[in-house]
């Protein structure tokens, strides 16, 4: 009998080693070369340049329908703290400007969406 479990624990294991490798889901990627990060259901990906900040909100990787959307953005960069208010542009929240950023600058996003509750979330900029 303990041969018998020994060679089905054996089978197993073999019939795992030969699975197929499952692709993983590329839902948490960034599609505009931003940081991703996920917040009550809302996928939200900052894309922060130095003259430009966008908010891209996605539904686990696939575009949502927004009818209404706005955002505050806290910029923190050593000392400096600066706040940014984003408006709605088609699929996205939107700043243009002159922002202060560098490698390691961290980001508050306080975001609200068609009329549900405000969403926060935090980012670090790469």
């Amino acid at each position: 009998m303990k041969h018998f479990i020994v060679h089905v624990a054996l089978a197993n294991l073999a019939g795992l080693a030969a699975a197929p490798a499952v692709a993983v889901d590329d839902a948490h990627a960034p599609k505009h070369g931003g940081v991703i990060v996920e917040a009550k259901g809302v996928d939200l990906e900052l894309v922060a340049k130095p003259d430009l900040i966008q908010i891209y909100p996605t539904d686990h990787g696939k575009p949502m329908k927004i009818t209404s959307g706005s955002a505050k953005l806290t910029l923190l960069t050593g000392s400096d703290k600066s706040e940014v208010p984003l408006a709605l542009v088609g699929d996205k929240l939107e700043a243009k400007g002159s922002f202060k950023m560098a490698k390691g600058t961290k980001a508050v996003a306080v975001v609200t969406l068609n009329g549900k509750p405000p969403v926060t979330a935090r980012f670090e900029l790469k």
